[in-house]
């Protein structure tokens, strides 16, 4: 076993606790941190003011050579090395002198892809839920354990110097990808280490022509795999959780010349309003071993799902093993069927369409959803969101990298493409209503079993969408979403709104390379 204390690069540590055991860290993070035990098990923990991603705090050391592949703007902020440095010194300040937790984990499960990771931080239940999110080696590989990137989680310092380095805010997530290390200040929320990690797959697997992806995936009895790609809220999670398919991740996904692998080794689910009905293997998997954030619970540590006073994106982590039905190894082959979800709250969209390949790079460079009223302060009628590559966060380099691979998937193992609506349906938001989960899975069983490809199709103006006429199990009357309109003037109004918002967000795509001018794909003008 190496000298781990040297290894930190840190001055004065006090106890190392490097990669134990589940029970212990939630030990630590009861005796010493203020978490509690929900009534099923599950430790319940709150991330302070910060309740999800700081997005305009994250960024890059503009340096050679990684500052040729990264796309800079708005998503990735460019910082000197200097100023980098400077945030670095102030972490690792934070921690000197602290006694640690060292978790030593990989993100991918295909062994030709994946990397080892190795995160530091003061907080036992961060620890817990990096076990939870990424995949343990075993005891022999922790013996030869050697990380080709560290995270220094120094949640608990802030940056008093932002305003002189003309940074956003005292919160910063930076990352220096030839050092390969990164450094976290001023924000408790752990998806922060998440959705690092993933921002770095982002960066080295197309450099080896593998395709990152933010998406779920699953496997039927006969070995055909379906990639669910879509934004935070629009049924990723929930729809390829399905009891009759094995579940390879719900979340983050590279695809390479062997087929499909998950990055992670849990799930992150959102728990506003969790269902145990509708939602009965999340539901389940919320017990001794995963972790509850920002939920309300009584004295007894029973939790109120529909509670969302500390925040709507309340949360579960946990080991994908919390899942009954997966897929051993975490690994399938190439996907038969690729399904874009989409959370309409105009009531546009139909409930499924199939797409040609040209659609399927249109929808997949737009990433569309909506925001609904509530959801986020200032909010008050649907907003639409677009999102390239349903990721665009994570995405370091350029969106249109990623739709090259996708594509030249596609076209090499014949994928069928299809796009769902699990939003509104019958009218926009506060006049129709959300699609039922019963006629989604139908939508969804129908692409998995093929039934699909027995229904006649018609072609929805506008938009040019190949829907079905009549699909096992779907109420005929939502299929085509002109028809539950009452007021069918204001749909038409409706989905030139949409069309136009459509076109208007592809104009930043027309610039950059004539192969990806894809607008004769989307909605009409």
């Amino acid at each position: 076993m190496s000298d781990i204390k040297n290894e930190l690069c840190l001055k004065n540590v006090g106890q190392v606790y490097r990669n134990l055991d589940v029970d212990t860290l939630m030990d630590h993070a009861v005796e010493n941190e203020g978490a509690r035990i929900s009534s099923s098990g599950a430790l319940m923990i709150d991330t302070g003011i910060f309740t999800g991603r700081s997005p305009k705090d994250k960024y890059f050391v503009n340096q050679e050579p990684s500052n040729k592949y990264i796309a800079w703007g708005d998503v990735n902020k460019p910082i000197s090395k200097e100023i980098y440095e400077d945030l670095l010194l102030n972490g690792k300040s934070q921690l000197n002198g602290k006694d640690l937790y060292v978790t030593d984990v990989y993100c991918g499960a295909s062994k030709n892809s994946r990397k080892s990771i190795r995160f530091i931080t003061e907080i036992a239940w961060q620890s817990h839920f990096i076990q939870n999110m990424f995949l343990i080696p075993s005891k022999d590989e922790l013996e030869n354990f050697e990380p080709e990137f560290m995270v220094y989680n120094a949640c608990k310092t802030t940056n008093g110097n932002h305003k002189e380095q003309n940074l956003n805010s005292e919160v910063f997530v930076a990352f220096d990808v030839e050092e390969n290390e990164a450094v976290i200040g001023g924000t408790w929320y752990a998806g922060e280490m998440k959705k690092g990690i993933f921002s770095m797959m982002n960066y080295w697997l197309p450099l080896e022509n593998k395709l990152p992806m933010h998406c779920s995936a699953n496997v039927g009895k006969d070995g055909d795999t379906a990639l669910f790609f879509g934004l935070s809220g629009t049924g990723k999670t929930t729809l390829s959780t399905d009891p009759n398919r094995a579940l390879i991740g719900d979340d983050e996904h590279g695809w390479d010349d062997n087929g499909v692998f998950n990055f992670e080794g849990g799930c992150y689910a959102k728990v506003i309003n969790l269902d145990p009905k509708s939602e009965p293997e999340i539901f389940a998997a919320i017990r001794k071993g995963a972790i509850l954030e920002n939920v309300v619970a009584d004295g007894e540590g029973t939790v109120d799902y529909t509670d969302g006073s500390k925040t709507e994106n309340t949360r579960v982590s946990y080991p994908i093993h919390h899942i009954d039905n997966i897929q051993e190894g975490s690994i399938a082959g190439h996907p038969t069927n690729i399904i874009f979800l989409s959370a309409d709250a105009f009531g546009v969209l139909p409930p499924v369409s199939k797409l040609t390949k040209e659609q399927a790079m249109y929808y997949f460079l737009s990433g569309y959803t909506a925001k609904v009223a509530g959801t986020e302060r200032g909010i008050t009628e649907p907003t639409a969101t677009f999102s390239a590559c349903f990721g665009e966060a994570f995405l370091p380099l350029h969106p249109t990298d990623y739709a090259k691979l996708l594509g030249e998937k596609i076209d090499k193992h014949n994928v069928n493409v299809y796009l769902v609506n699990t939003g509104w349906t019958g009218g926009a938001y506060g006049t129709g209503k959300r699609m039922s989960i019963k006629n989604t899975r139908a939508c969804i069983n129908g692409i998995l079993d093929g039934k699909i490809n027995d229904s006649e199709f018609e072609t929805l103006p506008i938009f040019n969408l190949s829907i079905p006429k009549t699909l096992d199990g779907v109420d005929t009357e939502v299929l085509n979403p002109r028809n539950t309109w009452e007021d069918k003037a204001s749909y038409d109004a409706a989905s030139h709104k949409l069309a136009g918002m459509y076109r208007e967000n592809f104009k930043k795509y027309l610039t950059n390379n004539s192969d990806f001018d894809f607008t004769s794909a989307g909605p009409e003008a």
